[in-house]
């Protein structure tokens, strides 16, 4: 799979998408990319060098040379992170390395709208390890010859430039049309429920279980797979589980789950203890690549099986808000729900069982409203 053409062509298509009455009002610009995602780009041609490292994927030879320099449980200090997959690319390609960037895949896409190419927003940057606090690199970090190809980082929502000529020209935009820096994709799913106190907080229920809430303090610790984004003075602390719909489709059909959950009274509790995976590994509220999925025994009824797997994913998202409260964080007061799972009421009545806190359907469940949010603010 050729990925980072499948998201140009994409990303080119959504804006094809864009009624031709509306283009020429468009004001701004932004997009949000799954945290993690790297790119390493030929920083003359903007050309992808090697083939996107993707948000999940694991580079544990790079570890060790990580957790030599980086403080104790950073968010670095993971396989999956940012740092990690630009160390492993480092250490195994012998290509000349003098004319290469690091980007993440929301800024390569909006360097094609652009063309200031090198430029990163502080979300996305979080785990290649820009300190959000300082706001800037670590000097533990600066330090490395690998530090050349980091990228420059301004707050999400900053006007960066004017959309370019030829992609104006190509679909009509305004020639005062700019554009701004994004975000990760859980970040703009926040944005959206407009979940604007401490102690709210939104859970993404999407192919995975995204917790974000609203804090006054910043926690960090890689050994759970927690960290901190910052949202201007505050921080937005969480992590993000393997478990989740992705799951369930694997066993289930839409209609299934559909027809399945009319049958399941949420107040009942299910004696079912699942840890429900979709391969092997698990990232947060327990950080452990090795940990086995759990999906047995399967009753004979489907609805008795659905509620149980349903409940143990309630579980979990229950575990993950106690472990933010025990480490510090602002104590949660009020979940909105956004992603696929979130259209589910049953769901939701058993999910406000197990957390004992009020759970409702964010107003805006899709993560492109808080990337809008975003063009607006730059606007």
């Amino acid at each position: 799979m050729d990925w980072a053409r499948s998201w140009k062509t994409t990303l080119f298509s959504l804006l094809e998408d864009i009624p031709v009455h509306l283009r020429p009002h468009v004001a701004s610009i932004s997009l949000d990319g799954t945290s993690a995602t790297t790119l390493i780009i030929d920083s003359n041609t903007g050309e992808p060098l090697a083939r996107p490292y993707l948000y999940n994927e694991s580079c544990p030879d790079a570890l060790p040379a990580i957790k030599s320099i980086a403080p104790v449980n950073h968010t670095v200090c993971s396989g999956s992170s940012t740092l990690c997959k630009l160390v492993s690319w480092w250490n195994n390609d012998n290509s000349d390395k003098t004319s290469t960037i690091l980007l993440h895949q929301a800024d390569w896409l909006l360097w094609l709208l652009h063309g200031q190419l090198g430029v990163s927003d502080y979300n996305n940057a979080l785990k290649v390890g820009y300190d959000p606090e300082l706001d800037s690199y670590p000097r533990w970090l600066l330090s490395q010859p690998y530090s050349r190809l980091l990228p420059v980082v301004k707050a999400p929502g900053t006007s960066i430039a004017h959309l370019k000529g030829d992609v104006r020209t190509l679909f009509g935009f305004s020639e005062n049309c700019i554009v701004c820096t994004g975000t990760t994709d859980s970040i703009a799913a926040f944005l959206a429920a407009r979940a604007t106190k401490p102690g709210k907080a939104v859970t993404s229920l999407g192919s995975t279980l995204a917790i974000k809430l609203l804090s006054t303090t910043r926690i960090e610790d890689a050994r759970y797979g927690v960290y901190s984004h910052r949202l201007d003075d505050k921080w937005l602390v969480g992590g993000a589980s393997n478990t989740g719909g992705a799951v369930l489709k694997e066993i289930f059909t839409d209609e299934q789950l559909e027809k399945l959950s009319e049958h399941i009274n949420p107040m009942e509790s299910s004696p079912l203890n699942y840890y429900p995976l979709k391969s092997v590994g698990e990232r947060f509220p327990v950080a452990d690549p090795m940990m086995e999925p759990r999906l047995h025994p399967r009753p004979e009824s489907d609805v008795v099986y659905l509620h149980g797997i349903l409940e143990s994913i309630a579980r979990i998202e229950a575990k993950a808000y106690i472990l933010l409260k025990d480490l510090g964080a602002t104590q949660v007061e009020e979940v909105f729900t956004a992603g696929g799972g979130a259209k589910n009421d049953k769901w939701t009545k058993i999910r406000e069982r197990i957390l004992g806190l009020p759970v409702s359907q964010a107003t805006q469940t899709e993560a492109a409203y808080g990337a809008a949010l975003l063009a607006m603010k730059g606007a």
